[in-house]
């Protein structure tokens, strides 16, 4: 399976000759390339992990691509596009990706702004991205995580946290965007030093950069 990283969180999973795209958002460079796509994944409605317009891009391209997201996802993409709604505990089968859902709860930003629906996702027992969460995948050795880097809901010693329980093989930065350059390279200092610890290795993924697994 090849993994590309977009800007923020969208990123592209291949494998068999088909695809399967994560949150492609509105931080996220226009998707032009989408034959093929078997899936799209949202984690959650916030606009940085989905838009209307990345998705009439890709379905334009692959008409059959199913939509899977939370009830809040459906809710908000409604009535232009259909999603199947999963929950945490769910497992989904498309194409050559087996698709399993955890979580439930995006992470408080304020006591002042509603907690939304948000999943975060493991795909082929390889890669699991939290989506805005520090979600752990119970029952699960995680073999690539996807960190998010920073957020308006986050702080770095709670990713060094999340990133020491879950020690995962192998990890790459997402939710990037939010970051100055110099903020980029504390912060990934830091996800690399703690998955170093637990025996894992960093990569420091740019956008358009792809890792095998």
């Amino acid at each position: 399976m090849r993994l590309t990283k977009f800007e923020h969180s969208a990123m592209l999973l291949e494998q068999t000759g088909a695809r399967l795209f994560i949150d492609p958002g509105n931080f996220t460079t226009p998707i032009t390339e989408a034959v093929e796509v078997v899936a799209v994944v949202i984690t959650h409605e916030h606009p940085d992990h989905w838009t209307p317009e990345q998705l009439r891009r890709i379905i334009a391209q692959s008409p059959e691509a199913r939509i899977l997201g939370p009830a809040g996802v459906a809710a908000a993409a409604a009535p232009e596009f259909e999603v199947e709604v999963v929950s945490p505990g769910d497992s989904v089968e498309v194409g050559p990706f087996t698709l399993r859902f955890f979580g439930g709860r995006h992470a408080v930003i304020h006591s002042s702004i509603p907690v939304i629906d948000n999943v975060g996702v493991l795909v082929n027992d390889g890669l699991f991205y939290p989506g805005d969460s520090f979600t752990v995948p119970e029952g699960v050795e995680v073999d690539t995580l996807a960190v998010p880097a920073g957020a308006p809901w986050l702080k770095i010693g709670e990713v060094m946290d999340y990133l020491a329980e879950v020690k995962p093989r192998r990890s790459f930065p997402a939710h990037e965007m939010t970051l100055s350059v110099n903020g980029k390279n504390i912060h990934y200092d830091r996800i690399r030093t703690v998955t170093e610890q637990g025996g894992g290795t960093f990569y420091p993924l740019e956008p358009a950069e792809s890792l095998d697994f």
